[in-house]
This record gives structure tokens, sequence and C-alpha cells, in this order.
């Protein structure tokens, strides 16, 4: 018992300045009573400027890196599927959703916070060496689960899946600062040059403040909602996060025979809180509106605890 409540106990210290850091920002609007607006601005920086820039500046040494297995995104993506058709089933049969409300509610099963938590998450916990796994996954994450919520929606309207809704994905995606960071910045490794100090420097600089930013941005997100919404749904939401998807992804890299830095690099990416992505999904078509946002906060909360139980679980098997 003792073996696994140290890793557990190690797991748990390592995260814990970042949940503290989530906390602080949820703290300076909820009671510090910050203006929403600054909360808006911050986001906005660190999803359009800082984390671009920490992705960029990653990549840029790409090709001189160990090749990352391919693998991690079957073994990823794999487990989005198969814990997407096990949420629309429970959400059919136990809620009794609609096709609409049921994709949206599935979707919270898989759709991670990978990016204002997976990223720091994922460079404390594991290293830097992580982040190339992790981009990848980062790359193909909102074209493949955009593109399969909204396969469901309009089949369960339409009973078809139309160009048009696809290439307006598509599109969305290659838009995404963050995409645009990781693109440019693995193009650039290709050339095999570096990077000139007077960009190298003030690019390192804004990576360095991305992850502590952008779990400041995540609290005061997060401020905006109540947990009380919906509470049956959105408990059943971070069960299919919290417990079944990393259960899942980490069955599918053990058949797949996955090395330890991706097999660590998917169940964590698997293991996190649900992402804003569904609570936007529940706006734009307006259903579970409420379960949606209160998922996101519930399961951040518990994340703290669940994700350095499940590095802890792996680390003593991987």
């Amino acid at each position: 018992m003792q073996t696994f409540l140290l890793p557990l106990w190690h797991q748990m210290v390592l995260s814990a300045p970042l949940f503290i850091l989530a906390i602080l920002g949820y703290g300076l609007i909820r009671w510090g009573k910050w203006d929403k607006a600054v909360a808006d601005g911050l986001t906005k920086f660190v999803f359009s400027v800082a984390l671009p820039a920490m992705l960029f500046r990653m990549m840029c040494n790409f090709s001189k890196q160990p090749p990352v297995d391919a693998r991690l995104l079957i073994a990823f993506f794999g487990s989005c599927l198969i814990v997407f058709i096990v949420g629309r089933l429970l959400g059919a049969k136990v809620f009794k959703l609609d096709g609409t409300s049921g994709s949206v509610f599935a979707l919270g099963g898989i759709f991670s916070n990978n990016v204002m938590l997976g990223i720091p998450v994922a460079t404390v916990a594991l290293g830097e060496a992580a982040l190339p796994s992790v981009a990848l996954v980062l790359v193909f994450n909102g074209l493949i689960l955009w593109t399969l919520v909204t396969v469901s929606v309009e089949w369960s309207r339409n009973g078809s899946l139309t160009v048009k809704g696809f290439a307006h994905t598509a599109r969305n995606v290659l838009r995404n600062p963050l995409i645009i960071g990781i693109i440019s910045g693995t193009l650039f490794s290709l050339t095999g040059y570096d990077l000139p100090i007077i960009i190298d420097q003030p690019v390192s600089m804004l990576g360095q403040i991305a992850a502590p930013m952008s779990l400041i941005a995540l609290g005061m997100s997060l401020a905006e909602y109540r947990i009380r919404d919906g509470w049956q749904i959105s408990s059943a939401i971070c069960t299919l996060k919290l417990i079944l998807q990393p259960m899942v992804v980490w069955a599918l890299a053990v058949i797949l025979k996955l090395p330890p830095m991706e097999t660590q690099v998917v169940v964590l990416l698997g293991s996190m809180a649900v992402g804003v992505n569904v609570y936007l999904m529940s706006r734009q078509f307006n259903v579970i509106v409420g379960p949606a946002a209160s998922s996101m906060v519930i399961s951040t909360i518990l994340s703290a605890v669940t994700t350095p139980l499940i590095l802890t679980l792996i680390g003593v098997r991987v």
C-alpha cells in the first residue's frame, strides 16, 4: 500500500501548484470582483499569442527529436470513438436525450481540456519530452472530434452528412492559432535552421508564461458557471470523461504496445477535465447548456485527484 500511496502523493504534490493557479483565477473573478472583460482579454491572449508561441518554439526542434509513435493517435482517438458511442447510448437509454442533446452529452465524455490544462500538466508531470506527443494529438483533436459530433448531430437530424458541414469544421480548425503555431513550427524545423536570437528570445519568453497564464484564465472562465444545473447529467459526463476514457485509452495503448512515454501522454490527455468546446457546442445547439457548464467545473475540481491517481497507476504498471 505504501508503494502505491507515495507515488500518488508525489503526483498530487506536482499537480497542486497548477490547480492553485486555476483557483487564483477563479477567486479573482468570483470573490475579487474583477471585471469579466479581464478574463476575456487574458483568455484571448493565451489562446492567440502565448500558447501558439510556446507550441511554435517547441515544434521548431521537432525534426531533431526522436520520432513520435503515431500509434498514439489510434489509441487516443480510438478511445474517443468508443466512449462517444457509449455516451450516445447512455444519453438515449438513461436520460432520454434526443440525437442533438445526446451528441453533445457524448462529446463531454471525450473532449478534454488539453490546451489550458493538458499542456501544463503534461509539462510538469512528464517533462518537456512529452510535448511533441501532446502536439501531435492537438493537431488532430479539433478536426476529428468536431467532425465526429457534427456527423452525429447531422445524422440524427437529416440522416446524412453534408460536405458543407465538414468543410466548415475543417476551415475553423486550420484557422485555429494553436494549430497554426504547431504546423508552422514543424515546417520551420524541416529547414534545419535555428531561430535567430532576436526571434527566439521573445518567443521563448512568451512560451514560459503560457502555461501559468492559461491556468489562471481557466479559473477565471470557470467562475462564470454554476455547478448545480443538471447535476445528474453533468455527473454522468464527468464519469465518462474522468474514469471511462482514461481506462479505455490505457487498454488500447497496452494492446497496441505503445512505448511508456506515449502511453503516459495519451492516458494523461484522456484523463483531463471536460473542455470548454463542449459548452460552446451546447450553446450552439441550445441543448443541455447547464449540465455542460457544470460538468466543466466539476470535472476540473475532480481531476485534481483523478489525474494524479491515474498517472500513479500507469506509472506502476507501464
